[in-house]
């Protein structure tokens, strides 16, 4: 199976303009990304998708770049435009703002492609202050490892535990928190992208939902991973330490 690893990339931001070319020790921010998915060893090639000329220029010099429109609404968009020209089997979509992410998570979503036509990831959620976050999206998953359903609420609610701390209810539930790295067979991206906006879509702002209310499966693979985005200037910092204390970084 030929899978890409598709890194979509836009300059602007409102927090955070022309952070894929922020340095990081040295380096551009969205070549800490890349570099971390050529480790991957389920992807037979890398690829940032952008509309910008700079990150363009910058990105040639470590990477495929393929140049999109520029008005997509979304992510999964602009690797969809790129899967229609580009011959594959599957795509993985990847954040370009998690320097650190764990090549072992692309395999694992990527692997399970072989099974389902859609996957993604998620992880035990340990941290108190991620139980009441709304940036903190919750997945609820099936005994067939296929989502239930994705939240900005925490879920399930736990009715015996109503009036118990959230730090009880974490101690009592594993609690699992969706980490946003994506795959799709390539037929199945490009259907997905031509359904309209879903209203739990809309009503959560979770894109994945267009694909459960459409009748996607989406396959979660569960492991053990904390991701480190850069949303931040002072996100640098923290990554750029994390880094010197990671030889392999």
């Amino acid at each position: 199976m030929r899978i890409l690893g598709i890194i979509p990339a836009r300059y602007a931001s409102t927090r955070f303009p022309g952070k894929p070319l922020a340095l990081i020790d040295g380096k551009p921010l969205i070549q800490r990304v890349v570099e971390r998915c050529q480790r991957a060893k389920s992807l037979s090639e890398v690829i940032v998708a952008t509309d910008d000329t700079r990150i363009r220029e910058v990105a040639q010099d470590f990477c495929r770049v393929e140049f999109t429109a520029p008005n997509h609404p979304s992510g999964s968009d602009r690797i969809a435009e790129v899967a229609t020209r580009c011959p594959c089997d599957a795509v993985v979509n990847i954040q370009g703002d998690e320097p650190m992410i764990d090549p072992s998570v692309i395999d694992a979503v990527a692997a399970a492609l072989q099974e389902t036509e859609m996957s993604t990831a998620a992880t035990l959620m340990s941290n108190l202050e991620e139980y009441d976050n709304p940036n903190v999206v919750k997945v609820v998953v099936g005994a067939n490892g296929r989502a239930l359903y994705f939240s900005r609420r925490t879920i399930p609610y736990l009715r015996d535990f109503e009036h118990k701390t959230a730090q009880e209810q974490m101690a009592a539930f594993p609690f699992l928190k969706h980490v946003g790295i994506y795959g799709y067979r390539r037929e199945t991206l490009l259907r997905l992208v031509k359904f309209p906006v879903s209203p739990l879509e809309q009503a959560e702002k979770l894109e994945q939902l267009r694909a459960l209310e459409n009748g996607i499966p989406i396959a979660v693979v569960k492991v053990n991973y904390e991701g480190v985005g850069v949303d931040t200037p002072a996100d640098l910092k923290q990554v750029e330490a994390m880094l010197k204390r990671t030889p392999a970084g």
